[in-house]
């Protein structure tokens, strides 16, 4: 039975593969040049939410100025933060008249990331009301890690359509386990504790390199993070009794896969803000690793074509 509603078929994958965008790969050549990567979004986002835990002015510099961030700095304004922009990618955030109850359910529909909010509005507002987030479906998010760290916290938490936060006494310091590494959750955690008197210690931690951005930023904000770099999946996080104004960059993880093309092609691709090769930059034991095999490659010769899809002739 066919619907009105439903497109006609097209006749067959020919033309298919005629409607469909593709990348054509032509390799042989070693990837030579200079490049300027960009922030990483994901680094991005909880460091705008982060603003919301002081009265004083932020800055966050490197910035993408992407779809995500604009719907977040859109969420924030509506919450009464001031936000300039002072560059291309230079944000300038204070959030000295916020109104916790003036969440916005459309924009907070657009972006996942927007229940971000709710540990520093909890923290420094003792609730948070927020509806559930949008963004893209690609299978199972849940909120648990998110509402299990606000409720080792000491935050009383309810949903009726909307999520409602509440800790009237203030939260207090705990130490708890993530029943995963959920790197929002770790990170809402973070943000909740950084105003939370005391030592919180969670176990299970991200430890993404986004996530240790943020707590690089909490660190100039004044709190006192055992280790930033969070590599054994565990932070202690001591609070700060206020948060205060910081200046930060947010750190440049774009070029990685930069990285092991380049060296995978025995070329070199140099990265003017850090005066180095980025064929050669080894932010983490990881990427070390990966670039240990892709030096041990054998120089790639000819002037092959990628591999392609048969959908795409």
């Amino acid at each position: 039975m066919r619907f009105g509603t439903l497109a006609t078929p097209l006749e067959g994958p020919q033309e298919a593969a005629s409607r469909m965008e593709k990348f054509v790969i032509e390799g042989g050549n070693p990837l030579a040049g200079t490049i300027v990567p960009s922030g990483n979004k994901n680094a991005a986002l909880p460091a705008l939410a982060a603003c919301l835990l002081t009265e004083e002015e932020v800055v966050l510099r490197n910035i993408p100025r992407i779809r995500d961030v604009e719907a977040m700095t859109e969420l924030l304004t509506g919450l009464g933060v001031g936000v300039e922009w002072r560059d291309d990618n230079v944000v300038a955030l204070c959030a000295a008249d916020v109104d916790p109850k003036a969440m916005d359910p459309g924009a907070a529909n657009r972006i996942r990331a927007s229940f971000l909010l709710a540990g520093p509005l909890l923290a420094r507002f003792r609730e948070a009301d927020m509806p559930p987030p949008g963004g893209d479906v690609i299978g199972r998010r849940r909120l648990d890690p998110h509402l299990d760290a606000f409720r080792a916290l000491g935050a009383d938490v309810r949903f009726d359509r909307w999520y409602h936060l509440a800790a009237p006494g203030g939260l207090r310091p705990c130490d708890f386990f993530m029943d995963e590494p959920s790197v929002m959750g770790t990170e809402n955690a973070l943000m909740a504790a950084a105003l939370t008197p005391g030592a919180t210690v969670i176990h299970n931690a991200a430890s993404e390199p986004h996530v240790q951005d943020l707590a690089r930023l909490l660190l100039q904000m004044g709190a006192r993070v055992s280790s930033p770099d969070i590599r054994a999946g565990m932070a202690m996080l001591i609070a700060a009794s206020t948060a205060r104004n910081a200046t930060t960059a947010v750190r440049i993880f774009q070029p990685r896969p930069m990285s092991w093309a380049t060296l995978a092609t025995h070329g070199e691709v140099r990265d003017p803000g850090r005066d180095a090769a980025v064929g050669h930059h080894r932010p983490g034991g990881q990427q070390e690793r990966r670039a240990s095999v892709a030096r041990s490659l054998p120089p790639h010769r000819g002037g092959g074509r990628a591999a392609q899809h048969p959908a795409h002739p």
